[in-house]
Parts: structure tokens; C-alpha cells; sequence
């Protein structure tokens, strides 16, 4: 039939002309990356992110203007770039190439070593780094910049896509702000104002530990401290954003807050990585690895945060209030806190493998601890420095940037945030046992299209919760809102509501099982 031919979705000349443009402006700096030296270096930069940014515009107002508000999911199976055909292992490839130049061999980008100058790609960025830090570019400058382009650019393609959505535009211009002011400008600024006698390590503001592994390393205290007032309120601001920001957020929104809203990852998942949504795994066994890395991830990002600070820390405390024994009691009581209170107030919302998986993890990192303390062994058996290089090597670069994104096209645009991201997994535990979040559903009208888990980025069969008018609530929903957006008939809505029967699968209205009234009063 006409209405299925993949030909009916091919590019139109508005969008074929479009595509030229941008992929020209890419050229541009791919030429540059192999050292061919362009002169008047600002004007042929502005040019190239000028041309990838109007292309993507300009594609978006063919794509979307002349169509009405609602769901536009036409043909994504049709078209070789979202349904794993060729272009999309070309783009997966390409992208996945790039992320391992930049992590491991920056100097192929024209990355000056010894102090000499910069070359190639990395030099076409110098003048505007220059402009806005004082200082020639680094090959994270580069990225920096493309990344917070492809947000924006790609921003303003989701905005035209889910403009007949409120909450969308609004999480959409939110994830645009924090990119732009907290993660790009505000720390090239704050490099600005280094000198001799004040260095600000670069800080990415709106990045929170343990995403951020890295902000309790000594020479980061150290220059925290050495800094001053302000330096020493970023300190106190960084461990603020774990113990207090963090919770209270996460207790009235869920982890939607950061993963949807705040999160540089996030971010380019939802604007420049929509077009995979339909992308990622939703079979159980996927759920299951899911579970199980995931957490995994997080105990490694524990245990290396905890040896990297213990490393420096001092032992007399005649001197240090803060000794290596007391910072390790304490990481020792937290923990125990917060398995004690799992186990004993919310142990029957976990499932039989989470249960033996947390008493498993926690007596591995117990008996660690007695070995230490009792046998003056290695804390956690290996030295910090080579934990600290094992995690900044496996998560930091290979899970989060080589496969999270490099592969939008081939596993979906939230790889890294369902199976690496350690702060997903954090703030997933406290939306699943302590959140006002969910997302309620109204079974009555669900027509089981199945568009809510088709579109689901985190592989979350939702159509099975709405069949049955059962709440969501899921350790692994960010709560972008797209189940809801593309939902025909209005049968999901994302709530802050009380926990009191927030989570019970077992009320599934069937005939007259409940008496429907005394359950409308118990709510």
C-alpha cells in the first residue's frame, strides 16, 4: 500500500538542501581536524557551527511547520538513520570513532603537548576560547562546545516536535539553561578569573557526585581550599548537592529533576538522541543486566571515591579532625544506615534478587573493611590511584562517552544512563522507596496502542502498567514524559502526590473483586 512505502518518507528538497548545508559546515571541521589550515580562524569557525546550526533549523521548519500539534513519529522504522540500517552503523561508527580520538589520542585533533601550540581542529577553537577563558582551547573545550551546540540545535528541533506539550518545552528550555549557563559559560568564566594566587579547579556546576567521581580528588580540594571563600563555598556546595540538594529534590519530583531536567547526559539523550528513543531494549533480560550493572557501578564509584579521599587524608588527630579512621567509620555508618533501613522499613518493595544482591554487596564491603582495620591490608585490596584509573577509564570514558553516546544510533539514546550511570542509579533507589513521585495511569481508556512503550527511552513496558491502571513507579524512570506525550488518549499523568499507596501492584480493579468506593476513600 502507498501508505507504507518507504518511499513516502524520504527527504523532501527543503530538507535535502538543509542537510547539505549542515553536513557542509562538518566538513569544515573535519578538514580542520586533519590539519588543514584555515586562515581568519574566527570567521571560518562561526561559519561552520553557523551552517550545522541552521541546517538543523532550517530541517526542523520543513519537518514540522506545516504539520498540526500532536505526535510526529512518522516513519522512524522506514528511515535507514533510526531503524539500525546503514547510515545509523556509519553515524554510530563515526561518532564512536571520535569519542575514542578525543579520550585517547587528543593529540590527532591538533591538541598542543609541551606547551606547543595548538593545530588543526583544536586551533579552529582557540580564538573562541580565548574569547570566553583567557586561554587556548584543550580538546574538552572542543567538545564542550559541539556538545552544548547539538543541545541547543537539537533543543530547538524537540521544541517544534512537542509543542503541543507544556512539559515538554519546559524540561526542553530547562535542559538548554543548565548546558549553556552551568556547564559551559559560568566555568570558562570562572577559568577567566584564575591567577598566581587564585585557581579554581574547571567545574561544571550543575554536575553532582558521584557523576562528577572525580571532585574529591586532592588536587581538587586542594585548590578548592587554597582559593578562598570561593573556593571553599564550591567545596561545601559539592557535598551539599549529595547529602541535602540531592535527597529533598529527589523526595518531592523523583530522579526527573536532575536525569530530565538538570543533566548535561540527560540532555543531549532527550534533544539530540530522540530520534532513537524507540531504540532501547525492552525484553526483561535486558532489564535484568540492567539491575544488576547498574548497582554495580555504583558500589565500584563508592569503594573508589572512599580510597581516593582516604589516601590523603592525615591519621594524627591531635592535628585533623577528620581522620582516615573517623572518615571510614563514618562511610562504614552511612552505609550500614542505609542498608539497615532498607531492610527492616522497605524490604518488601524489593525483589528477591535485589535483596540478595544488597546483603551480598554489603557484606563484601564489610568484610573489607574488618580486613583493613584488622590486618592493615590495602583498603579495599588495590591502592587509589589505580581504582580511581580503572573507573575513570571503564565508566568515565568507555561506558558513559564511547558506547553512551557514540552508539545513540544502534542501542537508543539512554545506554549510559540505564546501565552505567551511577547517579541515575542513586537517585533511581531513592524514587523507587522514598519519592512523591509517579507516574498514575487511567486503565479504563487505554487502547494498548502501544506507542507509551515504544517511545519509552528506558525500555519500560508501560503499556503493561496502563492495561491494568496500575501506578509507575520505576527506579529506572527519568521522567522525561514522553509515555504521556504520545499517548492518544490521555491515560498517563506524572504526579507528586502522597506515598501512601503509591506502590501496590496488587490493586488491579477486575470486576468486582474491590469495592471501588472504599478504595477511592483509602486514597
Amino acid at each position: 500500500m502507498s501508505l507504507t512505502k518507504p518511499e513516502a518518507f524520504d527527504l523532501s528538497t527543503k530538507q535535502r538542501i538543509s542537510t547539505a548545508i549542515g553536513v557542509i559546515g562538518l566538513i569544515i571541521l573535519i578538514l580542520a581536524a586533519f590539519n588543514v589550515n584555515f586562515p581568519y580562524k574566527p570567521a571560518v569557525l562561526s561559519i561552520s557551527l553557523l551552517m550545522i546550526t541552521v541546517g538543523i533549523i532550517l530541517f526542523t521548519h520543513d519537518l514540522y511547520l506545516g504539520k498540526h500539534e500532536g505526535i510526529k513519529n512518522d516513519g522512524v522504522m522506514f528511515k535507514s538513520i533510526s531503524s539500525r540500517g546503514l547510515w545509523a552503523w556509519i553515524s554510530g561508527i563515526a561518532l564512536t570513532g571520535f569519542y575514542i580520538v578525543l579520550y585517547f589520542e587528543a593529540e590527532w585533533l591538533g591538541l598542543g603537548v609541551e606547551d606547543a601550540k595548538n593545530t588543526g581542529l583544536v586551533a579552529l577553537f582557540d580564538p573562541l576560547s580565548n574569547l570566553l577563558n583567557g586561554g587556548p582551547a584543550s580538546q574538552w573545550f572542543v567538545y564542550g562546545t559541539l556538545y552544548t551546540i547539538a543541545i541547543l540545535a537539537f533543543g530547538y528541533k524537540f521544541l517544534w516536535k512537542y509543542r503541543h506539550n507544556r512539559y515538554q518545552r519546559l524540561r526542553t528550555f530547562s535542559v538548554m539553561f543548565f548546558q549553556l549557563g552551568f556547564a559551559f559559560l559560568i566555568p570558562e568564566f570562572m577559568s577567566r578569573l584564575n591567577s598566581d594566587s587564585f585557581n579554581l579547579p574547571y567545574y561544571d556546576l550543575k554536575n553532582i557526585w558521584p557523576l562528577n567521581y572525580y571532585n574529591f580528588e586532592q588536587y581538587r580540594v586542594d585548590a578548592f581550599i587554597s582559593s578562598g571563600d570561593i573556593g571553599l563555598a564550591l567545596l561545601i556546595f559539592g557535598v551539599a548537592s549529595i547529602f541535602v540538594i540531592t535527597p529533598i529534590l529527589t523526595y518531592k519530583y523523583g530522579k526527573r529533576w536532575y536525569c530530565s531536567w538538570v543533566c548535561g547526559c540527560g540532555g543531549l539523550a532527550e534533544t539530540a538522541g530522540d530520534s532513537f528513543r524507540h531504540l532501547s531494549d525492552k525484553r526483561q533480560f535486558a532489564w535484568n543486566i540492567e539491575r544488576w550493572v547498574v548497582h554495580s557501578v555504583v558500589v565500584f564509584v563508592v569503594l573508589m571515591t572512599t580510597a581516593v579521599v582516604h589516601s590523603y587524608l592525615g591519621e594524627d588527630a591531635s592535628k585533623y579532625w577528620l581522620t582516615k579512621s573517623t572518615f571510614l567509620i563514618l562511610v562504614a555508618a552511612l552505609l550500614t544506615a542505609v542498608f539497615a533501613w532498607t531492610m527492616i522499613f522497605k524490604k518488601e518493595q524489593l525483589a528477591k534478587d535485589a535483596k540478595y544482591g544488597a546483603v551480598g554487596y554489603f557484606v563484601i564491603i564489610a568484610v573489607l573493611f574488618v580486613m583493613h582495620f584488622a590486618n592493615g591490608t590495602d583498603l579495599f585490596l588495590f591502592k587509589a590511584e589505580p581504582l580511581r584509573k580503572s573507573y575513570g577509564f571503564l565508566i568515565g570514558a568507555i561506558f558513559s562517552g564511547v558506547i553512551g553516546t557514540g552508539f545513540y544510533p544502534i542501542f537508543g539514546n539512554r545506554v549510559w544512563c540505564r546501565f552505567g550511570c551511577p547517579m541515575a542509579a542513586i537517585l533511581g533507589f531513592q524514587q523507587r522507596l522514598l519519592s512523591k513521585f509517579r507516574i498514575t495511569t487511567n486503565g479504563g481508556q487505554c487502547i494498548s496502542c502501544g506507542n507509551c512503550s515504544t517511545y519509552c527511552e528506558m525500555g519500560i513496558d508501560v503499556r503493561a502498567y496502563a492495561q491494568k491502571g496500575e501506578n509507575i513507579v520505576r527506579s529506572s524512570c527519568v521522567g522525561c514524559g514522553i509515555c504521556s506525550a504520545v499517548c492518544p488518549r490521555g491515560v498517563l499523568k506524572l504526579e507528586n502526590d502522597s506515598m501512601n499507596g503509591r506502590i501496590d501492584s496488587n490493586e488491579i480493579l477486575l470486576g468486582n473483586d474491590v469495592d471501588l468506593m472504599t478504595l477511592v476513600n483509602q486514597k
